[in-house]
Parts: structure tokens; sequence; C-alpha cells
């Protein structure tokens, strides 16, 4: 997600009975946290706002994440029948089929900078059974076009790790949120990460996408301040919880879903930036990749904690 111009607004869907809200203090398994990637001066400013880019293989790997993760980052989140929801940066769709699924009747705006993404969210729910209505904008989060207390609910999923400045972000969405409102945000930090076999080779490629994407304007160890944003922000309430992913052969989806398709093939796509920044050599960077795949081998395990936080609008 990255912020520009607004445009045009669609709806898909239709509505049936309600869902429930709450919020559950679910992990897969609790882990360390450490940085990744040592310290370095920083990179010159990158020309794009979104790392990761919005080419086919990208929209893949975000579909891929939010099924493989979906029990674990949605689990608790369901809005009322008749709820209007604001979805800040829907990108592709990924995480949009699930509230839409687990949220049958709820009113949800889907907004996103990039029209192609939008194209792409419309396609992937129309391919999937939802009871919501869903209607998609795109949208600045810096400009929303929206009157003062519209929304009832906001839901913020890999977004502000994008955002040069998220702290006015998250103020900006609480003017479109009625008092009273809750927002829930979600969000990864890339020093979380630990694994094994452990290798110096892969703890610097991840070093490398963290120094890229603070390049882009974007801070890929975001998890760590949601709290003390949202509060800054204005909210109240704030509740944050660790959603931890633990990954061995025992539990081959998330070796598959995770382990390559998501953190591997995010980590990896990242090469020709990080040669051309002069970060690592070509021979560096393919024996960090390689050692990062060992760690989805027998014998290996992989660890990375995103975070959950839930918050409300205080009245006035």
């Amino acid at each position: 997600m990255r912020t520009a111009a607004t445009a045009t607004d669609e709806p898909t869907g239709g509505a049936r009975e309600d869902g429930s809200t709450g919020e559950d203090d679910g992990t897969y398994k609790e882990g360390d946290a450490r940085e990744n990637g040592g310290a370095h001066q920083p990179l010159p400013p990158h020309d794009s706002g979104y790392v990761h880019g919005y080419s086919d293989h990208e929209a893949r790997r975000l579909a891929d994440q939010a099924e493989t993760l979906a029990a674990l980052l949605h689990a608790g989140t369901a809005y009322p029948a008749g709820s209007r929801v604001l979805e800040a940066g829907c990108g592709v769709g990924a995480q949009t089929v699930h509230l839409a699924a687990s949220s049958p009747g709820a009113h949800i705006t889907a907004i996103d900078v990039s029209a192609e993404s939008l194209a792409r969210a419309r396609a992937r729910l129309a391919a999937r059974p939802h009871a919501a209505t869903v209607h998609w904008q795109q949208a600045d989060l810096t400009d929303l076009p929206y009157p003062d207390a519209s929304f009832d609910h906001l839901f913020v999923c890999f977004v502000l790790e994008h955002l040069s400045d998220p702290a006015q972000a998250l103020a900006d969405l609480r003017r479109v949120l009625r008092p009273g409102g809750s927002i829930t945000v979600i969000e990864g930090d890339h020093g979380s990460v630990f694994f094994h076999p452990d290798s110096a080779h892969a703890r610097a490629a991840i070093g490398h996408q963290i120094r890229l994407q603070a390049a882009a304007g974007g801070n890929a160890l975001l998890g760590r301040e949601v709290q003390p944003l949202l509060t800054a922000a204005g909210y109240t309430d704030v509740t944050v919880r660790p959603r931890t992913v633990y990954a061995d052969a025992t539990r081959p989806g998330l070796v598959d879903g995770f382990i390559r398709s998501t953190f591997i093939a995010m980590i990896a796509a990242v090469r020709d930036d990080a040669l051309a920044a002069g970060l690592t050599t070509e021979a560096d960077w393919d024996r960090g990749i390689r050692d990062l795949r060992r760690t989805a081998d027998d014998g290996g395990t992989f660890h990375y904690t995103f975070v959950k936080a839930t918050a409300v609008n205080p009245a006035p």
C-alpha cells in the first residue's frame, strides 16, 4: 500500500445475518526476538513507497500469506451486520476476502492507492463466496474522502510498515472513526525472526530487506511500535497481543505456506535492489537465501512474530 490520489467507488456482494466481535490471545508458539542485519549507514531514499512492488509474483505472495495465516491473524475479528467497516490499504484483497467471510452483513469499504491492486482485489473477492457488502475505492490515506465519524470500525493490516508517517496516518484514520468505534491493526516485525540452522548470511539478507524498506520510507520493524503509535494518535483501550508463527517439519502447511512462499519469497524478491545498492555481493546474497531455505528442510525451524492490536476512538 502506498499513498496517492483518490478516484472511484464500486460495490460488490450481498448481506446476511451478523457475525460477532471479539479478540482472543491466540499464538502458534511463542519465541524470542532479535535484530537481523548489522548497523549500517542509511541508504539514499528509494523512489517507491512500497518496497515489494506490484508484480504478479507479489500478488501471489500476498495471497499465499493471507491464506496461510488467516486463522492466526483473523481469529477474533468479526463485525456485526450493518456495521460500517473501513479496510485501509486493502491491496490485492488478500485480507478483504477473510473480512467479508467472517463478517456477513457488514458494509465494508476497502481502499487502496493502486488502481491495479483494486482491480485484482475485485476479481479475487468475486471468486470467493461471501455475504458482506464491499465497496472499492481508490483513495489516499493522507486525504481520506469521508466525513468525520463515517465508520464504526477500522481494519489496517500490513499498511503502516510502508508509510513514512504512520502516526499521522493513524490520526487521520481516527477522524473518520465514530466515537466508541474500534480499530484493529496487524503488523509484522522482521526483528522477531529467528531460525535453525542459524546463519549470519541469512540474517544479513533479512537485514538488507529491512534497510531497503527503510530507504523506501517504510519500517519493517514496525510491529514493536504499534502500541505507542496508537496511543500517541489518541486511541484508548489499546490492547496488543503477539501472534507467533512457529514452523518445523511437523507443520508442512506452515513450512510451505509461510517459510517458503511468504517470508523467503519476500526476501528473495529484493535481490536486484540489494545488489544495486551495494549492500551485498551475488555470492553472499545467494548464500543467505540458500541458508534461509535450509530452515524449511527436515531439521529446520522458523519463528516469526506478528502483533495484533485493537483500540477505541474515545468519546470527546
